[in-house]
């Protein structure tokens, strides 16, 4: 497994190191002791799936706060994804900037998302699912948004000819610094 640091301090992708052969490959995803000696948070509460009919389905930006704030690890099964994180510590250097990496079933990337941070991500595919580890349980009422659109982050999202957004990510507030 491959651990690289994103521009964002705290955010890493995990890219698998495949051990090939005539059947296939096999890499690891997850490694416990490795993300703990990084100082990551390895404690995962649930595992969630969304499967995405249509390209262009946009969801986010998503996060929970404290009590329940949450660490995320997302990485897409099937299809492809553009997935955006956004910095919202306000202690942190890298606070309000976005980092967006491209997951999918073909490159077996995944991205970590540390606690306080947005997250939303837009399916460049039909029939896109993604599956997300949480360190968290859902507590709605813990649960905070911002636009995807928000120009305090101009998160540069692909074109996918149109986005597919839910009424209740539409109605986000802009963010305030």
């Amino acid at each position: 497994m491959k651990i690289i640091q994103t521009p964002l301090i705290g955010a890493y992708v995990f890219e698998v190191e495949p051990i090939r052969d005539d059947r296939g490959f096999f890499g690891r995803v997850w490694c416990k002791s490795e993300l703990a000696a990084l100082g990551l948070d390895t404690d995962l509460a649930q595992a969630n799936l969304a499967f995405n009919h249509k390209r262009g389905t946009l969801r986010g930006m998503h996060r929970q706060t404290d009590p329940h704030a949450e660490v995320k690890v997302v990485r897409c099964t099937r299809g492809s994804i553009f997935d955006a994180i956004v910095d919202l510590r306000p202690e942190s250097p890298t606070y309000t900037n976005w980092f967006g990496v491209e997951l999918s079933a073909e490159n077996h990337k995944s991205l970590y998302v540390p606690k306080g941070f947005g997250h939303g991500y837009l399916t460049l595919e039909d029939n896109s699912e993604v599956h997300y580890q949480v360190s968290e349980f859902y507590a709605p009422g813990h649960e905070v948004g911002c636009r995807w659109n928000d120009k305090a982050f101009g998160i540069q999202w692909p074109d996918t000819g149109g986005y597919l957004i839910s009424d209740k990510d539409k109605a986000w507030p802009d963010f305030v610094v």
